[in-house]
């Protein structure tokens, strides 16, 4: 009996132990909870400092996942470059504001050719005054430098020739005037009856003849100088210019077609070229040619190409006259670019349009607003500033042309960009 109740005393011991020590387990919990609540509340205490770490830890994962979506991003930005490449992106304002033209592929070709030439007065307005009838010079009016007029007197010649000349004319005239008479009054005297017809009509014969020969007379003083009765003969120019030259001097004697003076119009000059006669054949009025004289760089349109007579090599000639502003002086030496055997089906750039890209000849050709892209081509001859381009276009496009080498230096950046 006493055995049991000690057993019963003991279990319940136990179980008041058991008990008090869940109770305290639960106080200390609840004690600890508010302690944390506490340090939560607390803005100056470490729990502060685990709200820091706690977001440290959350930006940093927020920085690996924006890390990893900014490399996605990247990614399809490179396979855009990729799928773009060769494109340099351009708004119109940018191509505006670049001076950049846009240009359309033209047509012609043809090859450079360089001349070498002068400048010379033009046909028509240069005369080399040659006497008309030999004999002495009585005196010289003009000396080189000097500026005349059409029909102003150069110099004086005396001529006993021309004196014969002169008087003949005079009889032949006086001859003329008698026949006429003799006419006249036969044509009279047939209405009368005192003389027949054949006599009237052999006056009237005579009559004309004598005009004829006084015709003669006349046109052979004119073509001698026109000489008074003493057989002086007065030079005079043919056209308007400055007196270049003069071959005679008082006293002296000159030959019928003997050079007195030449005189030129320095306002009306033309540049003279010497071309092979092959190149001559091909060079057509109105073509371009690019000359460099003392004054600079000009262009200037063929008027006239053909064989020098006066050249025994068998080369020919290529005149032309300036587009714009004076020649430089009369016998100034010059050189000339011609372009020669064009052909029209040939497309043609800008030589500012080629450039070299990688050691490619490319042409930047507009894409639809997007901007340009680099077209590799392959270049033919380079004639009057365009370039032939044998492959590589159509002939629908435009190209950039004048600062394409802008787009050039574009690419190459953002190539260089895309490496790094």
């Amino acid at each position: 009996m006493k055995t049991n109740t000690r057993r019963l005393i003991y279990v319940a011991a136990l179980l008041v132990a058991l008990v008090a020590g869940f109770g305290l387990a639960r106080l200390t919990s609840s004690q600890d909870a508010g302690a944390s609540h506490a340090a939560h509340s607390d803005d100056d205490g470490h729990g502060s400092h685990g709200d820091d770490q706690t977001q440290e830890s959350h930006a940093d994962h927020g920085a690996e996942g924006g890390h990893d979506e900014k490399d996605s991003h990247d990614d399809h930005g490179d396979e855009a470059t990729e799928s773009e490449e060769g494109l340099v992106a351009l708004t119109q304002q940018q191509i505006e504001a670049s001076g950049i033209q846009v240009v359309a592929v033209g047509r012609g070709g043809g090859s450079e050719t360089r001349l070498s030439g002068r400048v010379e007065p033009a046909i028509g307005a240069r005369a080399a005054v040659a006497a008309s009838i030999g004999g002495r010079v009585e005196r010289v009016i003009v000396a080189p430098g000097t500026r005349v007029r059409v029909g102003q007197p150069l110099a004086v010649i005396v001529s006993g020739e021309a004196a014969t000349m002169r008087a003949n004319a005079d009889a032949a005239r006086a001859e003329a005037e008698a026949a006429r008479l003799v006419y006249q009054r036969d044509q009279a005297l047939v209405t009368q009856g005192v003389v027949a017809k054949q006599e009237l009509e052999a006056s009237r014969a005579r009559s004309l003849s004598a005009e004829a020969a006084a015709r003669a007379a006349a046109a052979q003083v004119v073509a001698a100088g026109s000489p008074n009765a003493g057989g002086r003969v007065t030079i005079t120019s043919s056209v308007p210019g400055v007196v270049g030259a003069v071959q005679v001097t008082p006293g002296g004697f000159v030959a019928a077609g003997d050079i007195v003076a030449n005189v030129a119009d320095p306002a009306q000059t033309e540049l003279v070229f010497s071309a092979p006669p092959a190149l001559a054949a091909q060079v057509e009025p109105g073509a371009r040619i690019e000359v460099t004289g003392t004054n600079g760089s000009f262009s200037a349109i063929v008027i006239g190409s053909a064989a020098d007579v006066r050249e025994q090599g068998g080369m020919a000639i290529i005149r032309a006259r300036p587009e714009s502003g004076p020649l430089p002086p009369a016998g100034t030496p010059v050189s000339g670019v011609v372009v020669a055997a064009a052909k029209d089906d040939t497309l043609t750039v800008p030589a500012d349009a080629v450039q070299t890209v990688e050691g490619r000849s490319v042409v930047f050709v507009a894409d639809n607003g997007k901007g340009f892209r680099a077209t590799p081509v392959l270049a033919g001859r380079r004639a009057g500033g365009r370039i032939e381009i044998l492959n590589g276009l159509s002939g629908d496009e435009r190209v950039a042309g004048t600062n394409a080498f802008l787009l050039k230096a574009e690419l190459a950046k953002g190539e260089a960009e895309h490496g790094h």
